[in-house]
């Protein structure tokens, strides 16, 4: 499978290193060109290339860009095949993405998402840190393996999706429409808190959406003061931040 993945940060790098070593032909850009893109991103066989050249006959386009960069890459986005199955990573941080009134409001990041690209999206890596991503990938069948939700409207997406959720480490599990991506977005129970499958539903189920943005913004508050007095949080003081507070 062809795979074209916009954004080289933690998530695209594990991304483009765990989808090439599967055996997928996967490129990958950024906005800087593709001599900035770490190493460690190309390290089972992912070529870095120019952003116009990443969706160059994909069957799968992956965007793991800042949530305030999505309108950014929007054009090169709309013009992936028609047939290509795109999916989002990202989140909203208010903080750091600026205020957007619709989000605020209510409306589930990845439907804005889908707007501005103008065709449908896959919810999908945006609910697990990028050192659990990186460090605790997994066979099928492990004890205790972490499960990643995935939320989409097309069916036919949402399986390849999953699949290649799968493929990356961990188990795919299926959180309804793109409606419902709200219950893994940032401040809910399932956001970040390194579940498995069987215990992902419990913590959807759990999502209030009249609390999460306040929880988030907590979540944000209480790790930019420790970032100031002790330097950058650990993986493991941040998994029991979240569990803590969501």
């Amino acid at each position: 499978m062809k795979i074209g993945i916009i954004g080289a940060g933690p998530i695209g790098t594990t991304l483009a290193r765990r989808l090439a070593a599967t055996g997928h032909e996967v490129t990958i850009a950024n906005s800087r060109g593709p001599k900035t893109i770490n190493d460690t991103a190309l390290g089972t066989g992912a070529r870095a290339v120019e952003a116009d050249a990443v969706i160059d006959g994909v069957d799968v386009v992956i965007v793991s860009v800042p949530f305030n960069r999505v309108p950014d890459v929007a054009a090169l986005v709309r013009a992936a095949p028609d047939t290509a199955v795109v999916i989002d990573t990202s989140n909203y941080v208010p903080v750091r993405d600026g205020h957007i009134e619709a989000v605020d409001a209510g409306q589930a990041e990845s439907l804005w998402v889908s707007e501005r690209y103008g065709r449908p999206v896959i919810k999908a890596w945006n609910a697990i840190t990028s050192t659990s991503f990186d460090h605790h990938a997994t066979d099928a069948g492990s004890p205790d393996r972490l499960a990643i939700p995935v939320a989409g409207d097309d069916q036919d997406g949402k399986r390849l999706a999953m699949t290649l959720v799968e493929e990356t480490g961990f188990d795919a599990f299926d959180s309804g429409p793109l409606s419902e991506s709200w219950r893994q977005q940032p401040g809910t129970p399932a956001y970040c808190t390194d579940r498995t499958a069987a215990e992902l539903p419990a913590a959807l189920g759990r999502a209030d959406a009249s609390r999460s943005a306040r929880r988030r913004d907590l979540a944000i508050a209480v790790l930019t003061e420790r970032a100031e007095v002790e330097g950058t949080p650990s993986a493991e003081y941040l998994l029991n931040l979240t569990r803590a507070i969501y």
